[in-house]
């Protein structure tokens, strides 16, 4: 396998594998190292690894998977749609435009200035950290680490310890694909995280919940490293009258059920608009059947929660509100079904955090007003997406809501758009990437003006 790897020497004094043990100031001065010798900084070199990268999620696609069906019990068609597919198009998107992409651009000169040219270059930071979360953990991984190496710099991918198999699959598999000498992986938990987050790198991009966000930003602030922090928060979903409330309900279902709601985008709950609450409530238990079929734990894509911990904290949140459907449990399978819940309070404790699992409740609001005005009462979102006809209510939402992401019509969906910016904005995150999102995140523009001296 090692012969796939053109970076790869049996001289080699760097061991392509996971840092075993962990000595992390030692692992970023040797990146370190490779970055400043310029290694990295050739278009051919960055080329070669996303086409490396791509061979390593093409080859080894059966593995992963069965990597993604021991942590979360992904069925194969999702895990491949959504991690390994999703991975390959956001390398296929990357090779095709990044020449374009990292060409100088012109800019004009004030009359003052001239006879002179100015132009913008966008230089590789260095080295970079990348952790990974465990809901997507080969995406999630695999994903920025694809605008890292394409801006040319040096890389640490830290996967997630809750998704084991994933973590030792991308530990094993990355460092014989990549060059060993510019990317390392570090396996582990807090200890590891903590120890990588000590180093000075020059930037941390982190994936995960706004807690331990508020750690990687307290540290890197010691250094004064730029972070990217890709969050979460309690995503809605506006149901206008007058829309399809049989396609509403099964978009939503396919966006709210996938990964088993363990997804930063899924939509966290439903604000059900005037008098359409009841109908929708019926449309999507008749989606979560058509879906899932009658027992969705025989459905072998529907996914599991990713332990116990996190399926008691969901399970104590099903208390509050009316049962529509769902609500079948069983902690020693990690199963919980796909649930959905009425007449909940806004006081309730499922509406006071980010839900992340199988539970959708349905909110009535009397009107669009009152609509906007809970949402913005709220910590500002992820992505807030909206099933409406009417033009002027997508209008107001996009001029008097602050979110992520708006989406109409189909949620989730703007995820898979490449030349879209992914991020979040106050609580929700900071930073953006994605196609030539990522290039910008992982690069300094830098202004280069040149005047004659005659």
């Amino acid at each position: 396998m090692e012969a796939l790897n053109p970076f790869w020497s049996t001289t080699m004094t760097t061991a392509p594998v996971a840092e075993a043990a962990l000595d992390a100031a030692a692992l970023v001065a040797r990146l370190r190292t490779t970055f400043r010798s310029g290694r990295t900084k050739p278009l051919a070199w960055r080329l070669d690894q996303l086409r490396a990268l791509r061979a390593l999620l093409t080859e080894q696609s059966e593995e992963f998977l069965a990597a993604l069906h021991s942590d979360l019990g992904k069925g194969p068609t999702e895990a491949y749609r959504t991690e390994v597919a999703f991975t390959v198009n956001e390398i296929d998107h990357t090779l095709a435009h990044l020449e374009e992409w990292l060409r100088p651009k012109p800019a004009g000169v004030p009359e003052a200035f001239r006879p002179a040219e100015a132009r913008v270059v966008r230089d590789p930071l260095g080295v970079v950290l990348v952790i990974a979360p465990w809901n997507y953990p080969l995406q999630l991984a695999l994903a920025p680490l694809v605008g890292a190496l394409a801006a040319g710099n040096a890389a640490v991918v830290k996967p997630s310890e809750l998704a084991p198999a994933t973590s030792a699959a991308i530990a094993r598999l990355l460092p014989r694909y990549l060059d060993p000498a510019a990317v390392a992986v570090v396996e582990g938990a807090v200890p590891e995280t903590t120890a990588l987050l000590a180093q000075r790198f020059d930037h941390v991009f982190y994936t995960g919940n706004g807690a331990v966000g508020r750690i990687v930003m307290a540290a890197a602030a010691k250094h004064l490293t730029p972070v990217t922090l890709e969050l979460g928060g309690k995503s809605p979903v506006l149901v206008d009258p007058g829309a399809d409330l049989a396609v509403t309900a099964q978009r939503i279902v396919r966006g709210k059920f996938l990964n088993a709601g363990q997804t930063c985008v899924a939509p966290d709950y439903v604000l059900a608009v005037g008098d359409t609450a009841a109908a929708l409530e019926a449309e999507l238990a008749a989606a979560v059947r058509a879906a899932h079929g009658e027992d969705p734990a025989a459905d072998p894509e529907y996914g599991r929660i990713v332990n116990e911990r996190h399926f008691d904290r969901l399970t104590g949140l099903l208390g509050e509100g009316r049962l529509v459907t769902g609500g079948e449990q069983d902690r020693a399978g990690r199963y919980l079904a796909p649930t959905v819940l009425a007449d909940v309070s806004p006081e309730a404790p499922v509406m006071q955090e980010e839900i992340f699992g199988p539970i959708l409740p349905v909110l009535a609001v009397p009107d669009l007003d009152a609509a906007i005005a809970f949402v913005n009462e709220r910590e500002k979102p992820l992505a807030l997406y909206a099933f409406t006809e009417s033009e002027q209510t997508k209008q107001r939402l996009a001029e008097e809501t602050s979110s992520g992401a708006l989406v109409f019509g189909l949620p989730v969906s703007h995820l898979a758009v490449p030349e879209l910016p992914f991020g979040g904005v106050g609580e929700s995150g900071m930073g953006r990437y994605h196609g030539e999102y990522s290039i910008d995140t992982f690069s300094h523009l830098k202004a280069v003006l040149d005047k004659p001296l005659g």
